[in-house]
């Protein structure tokens, strides 16, 4: 049977094939060729422009138009190949798939860069669009391609996707129960970009987690802590919790108390807290709407001086090297006028009987020893 197959193969044949695979290569080495001279030479002058668009479109697109030129090469050859037709409804219906598949993937690769192309719009137009609805929109985006591609290339084989459709409305209570979580993380996340408690970049606390929000998706919220480890938590925990977002303060807060001896007299003390609230309102660090400087409480082993004042700044290391000076300058002021910070301590008191005790007992520990 093979050898009546080889004998059935005329001369013209093997030019055809010949030229079939010769096809294949010049497409391959043109695909070598686009990639190393022609697209980087697009880029290099994209970059040159002003907009960055066709930048990301270039980008986007690069594998995608690698395959794309293997395809126009098969197709191409398969018309000299002598036993697949050209017109074979199949071999239509895969080549139309595979120029839809480029064309998805492009799109797909262009998605993950609209985020910064929705950054773009917003600044051009002043859509106001939050930080946080951007990623998420980027996503959604990706879906739709998604979606999209896999209707036309059911289309394509003639498949209904209509019924498909409604196939998923039959089952879609089954669905709906065992994809509960997925459901409620899809609904947290809506909330969170509806009530915005919180953007890109913030810094934010509950009670399972804090640190800087770095990217939020259909099912989770993903957080870097100040640890510098990364953690997803899912929408539904967050949006269900308390949120404090410290990037929203406009100041921060310095609270302690300053406990002296009680051997501190009135006039030292009075002066202590004087220079303390001069050197705090003078302080250009310092937010002068609210400062407390004041003898507060007698406390078990200490006079107690309450400060209560905000800085400036909320960046954590300035607002660090601002209460550093501050400690500097109390420390400074403490020794000016001869006052020593009190520490914890505990006077104890015999009467008469307990002390002639102690003494008897010593003296006859002192006896036992010798």
């Amino acid at each position: 049977m093979n050898w009546r197959f080889w004998e059935s193969i005329t001369y013209d044949d093997y030019v055809n094939i010949a030229i079939s695979i010769g096809i294949v290569l010049i497409a391959f080495i043109l695909r070598k060729l686009f990639i190393k001279y022609i697209f980087y030479l697009l880029l290099k002058l994209a970059k040159k422009g002003k907009s960055d668009f066709f930048n990301y479109v270039l980008t986007a697109f690069e594998k995608p138009l690698r395959m794309l030129i293997m395809i126009i090469g098969v197709y191409i050859a398969i018309g000299y190949f002598p036993y697949i037709n050209q017109e074979n409804e199949l071999f239509g219906k895969v080549i139309s798939v595979s120029f839809i598949i480029v064309i998805t993937w492009g799109l797909y690769n262009l998605s993950s860069s609209s985020s910064l192309l929705f950054m773009k719009i917003n600044d051009s137009f002043n859509f106001e669009i939050d930080q946080i609805l951007i990623p998420f929109l980027s996503k959604a985006v990706r879906v739709i391609i998604i979606a999209i591609s896999f209707s036309i290339i059911a289309q394509e084989f003639d498949y209904e996707v209509s019924g498909f459709v409604a196939g998923l409305g039959l089952g879609g209570l089954a669905f709906a129960l065992a994809a509960q979580e997925v459901i409620k993380n899809l609904f947290g996340g809506v909330v969170i970009i509806t009530e915005k408690p919180f953007s890109i970049g913030d810094w934010i606390q509950s009670p399972s987690i804090e640190g800087v929000v770095e990217d939020i998706s259909f099912r989770s919220t993903i957080i870097r802590t100040f640890a510098d480890s990364v953690i997803t938590i899912p929408n539904a925990t967050l949006s269900n919790e308390p949120i404090t977002n410290w990037s929203q303060m406009g100041k921060r807060r310095i609270f302690f108390n300053l406990g002296v001896e009680y051997g501190t007299s009135k006039e030292q003390l009075e002066e202590v807290i004087k220079q303390i609230r001069a050197y705090l309102e003078n302080n250009e660090d310092i937010h002068p709407e609210t400062i407390f400087v004041r003898f507060s409480e007698y406390n078990d082993s200490s006079l107690d001086i309450m400060l209560y004042f905000f800085t400036n700044t909320i960046v954590w290391e300035e607002y660090l090297k601002i209460k550093e000076e501050v400690n500097f300058k109390i420390m400074e002021i403490l020794e000016e006028q001869n006052v020593s910070v009190a520490f914890p301590s505990r006077s104890l008191y015999l009467d008469q009987e307990s002390h002639e005790f102690m003494k008897s007992f010593r003296k006859n520990s002192d006896q036992n020893t010798n």
